[in-house]
């Protein structure tokens, strides 16, 4: 049993560090979630760096995944570990199972930074999930590609990709839909010739532009001129 440095076991650390306030805070903006012990992400970076640095191939091979949280606490330890990029993609893949909710998904893939060191090896590996029927597991794919992948080298294989990816979930929607205004923003005019074509479903295409729209970094002339793409 892996304890912690307070003495205690990770389950109990995090029962220890729980806030009901933010418990409800969190609930309110994961609605599918019933087992949030309200504990805040900055403790969860600090207990998971901890981790990272003793025996974490013991605290991941014993760790219960009763909470929001132990879940959570798990990616962000995936994340910081220091191994080869073949042990490294094993443990994302044990862990991807394990995504139930858009809040788990988005905080693991923003923590997977040695992405950038692996970018084709990453990128091989993250196919399947994009062709994937599970919501979480292409919901992964496509935040994996925002956050690593819109780039010169791939900006179109990014958008064409996007454009296979064809679920009628919310979750994975709202992750296309942010993809394409993050691509919008680095890469306007190759992601304006997509829209322009592409086979999105009307409301992904809609809230694609809708996030265009809402970026501090657009200027007014555009946001208008992106108002006057909105299918009816």
């Amino acid at each position: 049993m892996v304890i912690s440095s307070m003495g205690l076991t990770y389950k109990q650390t995090l029962i220890e560090l729980a806030e009901e306030e933010y418990r409800q805070f969190s609930a309110a903006l994961i609605p599918n979630i019933s087992n949030l012990l309200g504990v805040r992400l900055p403790a969860l970076r600090r207990i998971a760096k901890q981790i990272a640095q003793g025996d974490w191939r013991t605290y991941l091979a014993e760790a219960e995944s009763d909470y929001f949280e132990e879940v959570m606490l798990q990616g962000m330890v995936i994340g910081c570990v220091k191994t080869d990029v073949d042990e490294w993609l094993g443990l994302v893949a044990s862990f991807v199972p394990k995504i139930d909710n858009w809040s788990v998904c988005d905080s693991f893939c923003i923590g997977l930074k040695q992405t950038k060191a692996h970018k084709e090896q990453v990128w091989d590996f993250l196919l399947p999930y994009l062709q994937s029927d599970k919501t979480y597991e292409i919901r992964f794919g496509v935040v994996m590609l925002l956050d690593y992948y819109v780039e010169d080298d791939y900006i179109l294989r990014v958008l064409e990709l996007l454009d296979q990816t064809k679920r009628d979930d919310y979750y994975v929607q709202m992750a296309v839909a942010w993809a394409l205004s993050i691509c919008y923003i680095h890469y306007p005019e190759p992601t304006l010739r997509y829209m322009a074509s592409c086979s999105l479903d009307h409301f992904t295409y809609n809230k694609a532009i809708q996030k265009m729209i809402e970026s501090l970094r657009v200027d007014a002339d555009t946001k208008q001129m992106l108002r006057g793409l909105k299918r009816k």
